[in-house]
């Protein structure tokens, strides 16, 4: 019996000895900026040059370059960048009601069958007879109700890169954003697949237009971590019953 309760107790000290190695330290920004699920930016395939396209190219007016005054400067290669805005602003109601009710009754007797009821009251307990053998009620009532209400609100912008070019066209990004302001730290990461034609001419695009899209938003400090319960309380969460 005391092994395992010497290997938990060792368990629960080494989850505990990051956060009390960070006491009194603002939490660090991660490596990179790596995302979940994706490689840090310097391993991104990005592009290592841009064709030059010339000097007497690249001093017209009428070229079709980003430099120029009206060239597409929407992100459509490995390496670009673009805006994504993320204005989510749902709410959702539901109401439910269900309601049952059943009754029955039912009664069952032989008061005449070629004498046999006669001859078997005589051995019947006094009061029993079988013209009423016998006699059931039965009754059951249901109601049930539920009610849903949900309203989520969410203004973000942060800065893709797109890492990646489909056969098809389509482009991969990813990007994120870590805010520190005293010793908490917020962080925003997004991720999913985009068309080119819906990257407007300001270079941003809705996050509607985003499939697969994966958005994070949270933070993680010293007000997350005291709003967070304490290890020994989630594990007591999981394991009991009641």
């Amino acid at each position: 019996m005391r092994h395992p309760i010497f290997c938990l107790a060792v368990a629960m000290a080494l989850c505990s000895c990051d956060r009390i190695a960070n006491i009194g330290q603002a939490p660090q920004f991660s490596k990179a900026t790596a995302m979940q699920g994706q490689a840090p930016p310097p391993d991104y395939p990005l592009p290592e040059g841009i064709k030059s396209s010339g000097g007497t190219a690249s001093a017209s007016l009428w070229n079709g370059t980003r430099k120029s005054l009206f060239g597409d400067r929407r992100a459509d290669h490995r390496g670009d960048i673009l805006t994504v805005v993320i204005q989510i602003d749902d709410s959702a109601q539901i109401s439910n009601s269900t309601g049952r009710t059943r009754a029955g009754t039912d009664t069952m007797g032989i008061p005449s069958l070629f004498g046999i009821p006669q001859r078997v009251d005589t051995h019947l307990p006094p009061g029993a007879n079988m013209a009423n053998a016998v006699s059931t009620n039965s009754a059951s009532s249901y109601q049930g109700n539920g009610t849903i209400q949900r309203n989520e609100k969410l203004t973000l912008r942060v800065a893709a890169t797109v890492i990646e070019e489909l056969p098809n066209g389509i482009l991969r990004l990813a990007g994120t954003q870590e805010v520190r302001v005293n010793y908490e730290l917020r962080d925003l990461t997004v991720t999913g697949y985009v068309r080119p034609e819906d990257i407007t001419r300001q270079n941003e695009i809705t996050y509607d237009k985003i499939a697969g899209a994966r958005i994070s938003y949270g933070g993680r400090g010293q007000i997350t971590d005291v709003q967070q319960p304490r290890y020994g309380q989630q594990l007591a969460d999981a394991i009991l019953p009641f």
